[in-house]
């Protein structure tokens, strides 16, 4: 299964496709969801690690793909270590899709920046953003915690990138979930940079 994000933003710029071209009155406007999406692959994409005074030191740069990994299977991110209460900060500019809490991830909050790549933060002790805020980089989204399935582990901010549309070339036909590669993007080789 692809990732629910993914679902959502596939089923939405499908149906609203299918609505514009239904209406014969605005076919001629059926290339515009097309141009939004070009648009948002030329945006550039500044990003920075999302953990205020973190380093490259904080995270193992092995554990993006990890294997096993609980109920996840495969450890989709990295995880970066903090004191808790430390400030998690936007990677990249973007809109905040959703701040949720509960299941894995605990207080998390899901940024869609350029690209059309969404970013993820899980394990929050504090969410400080709201749906469809905008960020600047470096803006505070919340705090370093080890809420969800983190708990009594060292405090820590899960962060994740997934893209909507499939990277072909990253698919893994030998590691496990190896095909969700096409999803799921490695942070550490843009924090790295």
């Amino acid at each position: 299964m692809i990732t629910n994000t993914t679902r959502k933003f596939l089923a939405s710029f499908i149906s609203t496709v299918f609505i514009i071209w239904y209406d014969r009155r605005y076919r001629k406007f059926v290339f515009i969801p097309f141009v939004i999406i070009l648009i948002g692959f030329l945006l550039p994409q500044p990003i920075i690690i999302p953990v205020q005074g973190a380093t490259t030191k904080d995270w193992d740069d092995h554990s993006f793909w990890a294997y096993p990994w609980g109920s996840s299977i495969t450890h989709k991110g990295i995880d970066i270590f903090k004191e808790r209460g430390t400030p998690v900060v936007a990677a990249t500019y973007g809109i905040v899709v959703y701040t949720h809490e509960g299941g894995k991830g605990g207080k998390s909050v899901m940024v869609l920046g350029p690209k059309w790549r969404f970013h993820y933060y899980a394990h929050l002790d504090a969410i400080d953003v709201f749906p469809l805020e905008p960020l600047k980089v470096g803006a505070k989204i919340g705090t370093v915690g080890d809420t969800g399935n983190a708990k009594g582990k060292p405090p820590h901010l899960h962060y994740a990138i997934t893209s909507p549309l499939p990277y072909f070339h990253l698919r893994d036909t030998v590691a496990v979930q190896g095909w969700k590669k096409m999803f799921y993007l490695d942070p550490d080789m843009w924090l790295r940079n």
